[in-house]
């Protein structure tokens, strides 16, 4: 069985748009695209004036080796949440197939099967967000095409072990596409597992997403990928938009994974381990905190005794933290990213500040 036989027929079967730049094969005057010849005002738009590559050729070779895959396995988009789309609309035929989620998580998995119509599973994570991978097993269905696992998990920050993951992808063969998230791998402590793309030679329905919003600084560049076998970025092609990638963009993760950039966000990743083990031990000091949870990504998920009345004393101070109260198993719950030092500290200095005790409690009554 391939893994295309999980994919949508009718996908399989399109004929793909064919963009005017995919069409050239070389030239010096271009007049096939109804470009303009020239180009916009200003530095930053040279060149803007010309499509882009749908694929950049120097881009993807430049994350193919970071991530250690080949060409043919690797897809870029507008940041994960495009990839994440992709997938379902491929996969999952409206009104009938499903995709299988295990809450608390990242919410766009959801969102995204339920613009398309695809149906949601969920299999909560244990009391302490791990993942059931019998549970989960025993939930699937004919109609889930798709189970989505994010390591270290968002919101909680707890990463699903490797050995859970491999088992669940070997239990998916022929069943279902495994996509792991792997948006904050690049946070995990030295020692602990790591990515799981190289499993995707030995997996044919394994995916795995990857960003540049986080640890390299990206977020506002939207630069994000997916990594699986050829024949599903091939099949994602067909669908993609002829032009996700604009040029600054481009130019911006280029520099960011160049030699002064990658030691850059290297220096970076270590300031955030640095602080998320320091801000740990200072917050489970703080009145008031139930629970520091263990995190491997650059976020504290922290329950308070009032983290509703927290949260407004901290955006009173200007600080804005993630309530993440609606989640499931998080009712009393902030999620804190790691920040550089000093906004850190001022973290800590309003958490510590004296506050009248009354009104934090009317603050959570109103």
């Amino acid at each position: 069985m391939s893994v295309l036989d999980l994919a949508r027929p009718e996908i399989r079967a399109m004929q793909p748009y064919s963009s005017a730049r995919m069409e050239a094969s070389g030239g010096q005057v271009f007049l096939n695209a109804n470009e303009s010849a020239w180009a916009p005002s200003g530095e930053a738009g040279q060149g803007c004036n010309r499509y882009p590559e749908p694929q950049p050729a120097a881009l993807v070779e430049a994350l193919a080796s970071l991530y250690g895959v080949r060409h043919e396995q690797l897809l870029i988009g507008r940041g994960s949440d495009e990839a994440i789309d992709l997938l379902v609309r491929a996969f999952c035929r409206a009104g009938e197939d499903a995709i299988l989620i295990q809450p608390p998580t990242f919410g766009m998995y959801a969102v995204c099967a339920r613009i398309q119509n695809a149906a949601v599973v969920e299999v909560a994570l244990t009391a302490d967000f791990t993942l059931d991978v019998d549970a989960v097993l025993a939930a699937l269905t004919p109609s889930v095409k798709l189970v989505f696992v994010c390591t270290p998990n968002n919101p909680s920050g707890r990463p699903i072990p490797r050995a859970s993951i491999e088992r669940l992808a070997a239990a998916l063969t022929g069943k279902a596409l495994l996509v792991v998230d792997e948006a904050y791998i690049e946070f995990v402590d030295a020692g602990e597992d790591g990515s799981v793309s190289d499993l995707i030679e030995r997996y044919e329905h394994l995916a795995v997403l990857r960003t540049l919003s986080k640890a390299w600084a990206l977020a506002g560049a939207r630069i994000g990928c997916l990594l699986a076998n050829a024949e599903v970025i091939a099949l994602l092609r067909r669908i993609i938009p002829p032009y996700p990638l604009p040029l600054p963009c481009v130019a911006a993760a280029l520099e960011a994974l160049s030699p002064v950039g990658k030691d850059r966000a290297h220096e970076h990743v270590r300031i955030v381990r640095e602080q998320r083990m320091r801000m740990t031990e200072a917050l489970r000091d703080l009145p008031g905190v139930r629970e520091v949870l263990p995190s491997q990504a650059n976020f504290l998920a922290v329950r308070f005794e009032q983290a509703a009345a927290v949260y407004q004393r901290l955006l009173a101070a200007g600080i804005v933290v993630r309530n993440v109260q609606r989640y499931p198993n998080l009712g009393d719950a902030l999620r804190i990213t790691m920040g550089t030092a000093e906004e850190n500290a001022r973290v800590l200095q309003v958490l510590q500040e004296p506050v009248l005790h009354e009104q934090a409690l009317q603050g959570d009554a109103i």
